[in-house]
């Protein structure tokens, strides 16, 4: 499933092709025929990422809510348009470029009160200037799930997956077992910070990335440090391989150990450079 590096990178890739511009919607696949026709003809005035969500903000209608889940896809081409390749959901086209939307998850028209009942669900995002993070320990310090699980709640924490999950933690030396509450306030900060941090790398990327530029120049599977790896790289023990709410997680069981002295984060990663753009910090509420 992509991680909210991959959906902050498209909503900044996209608002140049497609805000500003009266769009043509179409569902080629014909499964979101009726939605495609409310919103077909209205001006795209946003495109806003919140953590794995994305919005398309329509003068008129309604919002456009798409969330990928595992086999969605983005695929963006100039025009003139070629024929849908395989079985596109909704089809945007703007003066010169046209948006692709394959196999999301969720696809929907929302009106105000639908929209303000999804952001109401949405964790803040790490990625977000106007996220809060004391919404996120506020829920973190008072549950007994294990911290591993909870960074995957993305009511708890919006955006990060299970490919950052397992890299922040190792490299704040945290034992994703710990439970919540039992989190220092300290640690949190540096989960928050460091998933901040490593998600804008993402962004600007647009791959993960959490090793340094020597390695990342490497294939991908040199690009993090412990995920589906075999060994830790700080001290070679094996790593841990467990399931957590039905998704893989890695660990190494010596360099992460509950009360351990917080680790110094590598100075060597690649820079993010400016990962923000226009539209990508404090939204205006929803309107019409």
């Amino acid at each position: 499933m992509p991680e909210g590096h991959t959906i902050h990178r498209a909503a900044r890739d996209q608002r140049p092709m497609l805000v500003g511009q009266a769009l043509a919607v179409s569902s080629p696949q014909g499964r979101f025929a009726d939605g495609a026709a409310l919103l077909d003809g209205h001006t795209c005035t946003g495109i806003d990422a919140y953590g794995k969500h994305l919005l398309y903000r329509f003068a008129g209608p309604g919002d456009l809510h798409v969330h990928l889940g595992l086999f969605g896809k983005f695929r963006t081409t100039k025009l003139p348009a070629a024929e849908p390749r395989g079985a596109v959901r909704i089809r945007m086209v703007g003066a010169t470029y046209v948006v692709d939307i394959n196999g999301p998850h969720r696809c929907e028209v929302l009106d105000l009160a639908g929209v303000a009942a999804l952001l109401a669900r949405i964790g803040p995002d790490v990625l977000r200037d106007d996220a809060d993070r004391e919404l996120a320990w506020a829920k973190i310090s008072r549950s007994r799930t294990s911290i591993g699980q909870l960074l995957m709640d993305q009511s708890v924490m919006a955006g990060i997956g299970n490919i950052y999950r397992s890299e922040i933690l190792w490299r704040q030396r945290i034992d994703p077992a710990t439970p919540g509450r039992d989190v220092p306030r300290e640690a949190f900060d540096r989960i928050w910070i460091d998933g901040a941090a490593l998600l804008r790398i993402g962004v600007a990327r647009n791959s993960i990335v959490t090793v340094d530029n020597a390695a990342a120049r490497s294939r991908y599977r040199e690009r993090v440090n412990i995920f589906n790896k075999p060994a830790c790289p700080a001290c070679a023990t094996a790593i841990v391989r467990s399931e957590v709410a039905g998704r893989r997680l890695f660990a190494c069981p010596a360099c992460q150990v509950r009360g351990a002295p917080a680790p110094a984060v590598p100075a060597t990663l690649p820079q993010a450079g400016s990962a923000r753009r226009r539209g990508s910090g404090r939204p205006a509420p929803p309107h019409r």
